[in-house]
């Protein structure tokens, strides 16, 4: 036995070593910029976490726990991209432990580890591109009213819920969504490569699955939750540090610091400002329940 084992097993040695530390950073919600007073996900509001995640002295790893039906893909590449940056500047492992889902851009974000964990029930995949909306051209004729829309340029307005849908807008929009999943796919198979087990046309055609499906198909490493999992990595005496999103005052003290915010403008103003707040959060809350909703959940 070597000198240094030897002593490391002397009882007062072993409790003066350090437990190893592994940051723990929650990446929660709908991914992309939302209403006044519900905040989404973007790289502005995570990127101080995972700094400060990545800088703790002696992180063995940094652990993500991911619960997201997705989002912008614009910000789950820049947040990914950052993850990224970072555990390779830090020389830090990177694991991604799965919630509820990991969905769309949720799985985008779960690919910048290292090695990814799921629930047996979590819903998992979704690797494709989606865009949905309303039209309104028959309401409006019903009711009289007259749509005027002024723009330079024949191809400033295209996809306009109050006007006919135009089967060039529709292909243009197809065609921005395929480079959009041909990015999303590039992802994919950069950071899963040979552990993908099935066919692409099977992976990346936008369906989703549960933990255990998703183990078997290679989109995650295992089914385990994070305590179980890191204690299995790193001992049982693994301290796990959870290193939370600072809020602003205004955001903690929510509706008070709508009022307040309210307050600073004058009557009407006032009012105005507080309706189109909740306006912009109730559209908000719609959009994040249809996200979830189209996984089940």
């Amino acid at each position: 036995m070597k000198p240094v084992q030897t002593l490391l097993r002397l009882p007062i040695l072993r409790r003066l070593a350090p437990s190893p530390v592994v940051p723990v950073v929650r990446l929660v919600g709908p991914i992309g910029a939302s209403g006044t007073l519900r905040g989404g996900m973007t790289l502005s509001g995570v990127a101080d976490p995972l700094e400060r995640a990545f800088a703790l002295a002696n992180a063995k790893a940094v652990a993500l726990v991911i619960n997201s039906p997705g989002g912008s893909p614009v910000q789950s590449a820049l947040i990914a991209q950052r993850i990224r940056d970072l555990a390779d500047e830090k020389k830090v492992k990177v694991y991604a432990f799965c919630e509820d889902a990991a969905a769309s851009g949720g799985y985008w974000l779960a690919c910048a580890a290292d090695e990814i964990y799921a629930a047996e029930s979590s819903i998992i995949g979704s690797i494709g591109v989606v865009s949905a909306s309303f039209g309104f051209p028959e309401l409006l004729r019903k009711y009289g009213v007259e749509r005027r829309v002024y723009s330079s340029g024949e191809r400033k307005v295209i996809l306009d819920p109050f006007d006919e849908e135009k089967e060039e807008d529709v292909a243009r929009l197809k065609a921005l969504q395929e480079q959009v999943h041909e990015n999303f796919k590039t992802m994919v198979r950069s950071r899963r490569g040979n552990r993908l087990k099935a066919d692409e046309s099977s992976l990346f055609n936008g369906d989703f699955w549960v933990g255990q499906s998703a183990y078997e198909l290679g989109l995650i490493d295992g089914v385990g939750e994070l305590r179980r999992t890191m204690r299995g990595v790193y001992g049982e005496k693994v301290k796990l540090v959870p290193v939370a999103t600072k809020r602003s005052w205004l955001r903690r003290n929510m509706p008070l610091g709508a009022s307040l915010a309210g307050a600073a403008l004058s009557g009407g103003e006032a009012r105005a400002s507080l309706s189109q707040g909740w306006a912009d959060d109730l559209l908000s809350a719609v959009e994040e329940r249809a996200l979830w909703g189209r996984l089940g959940l």
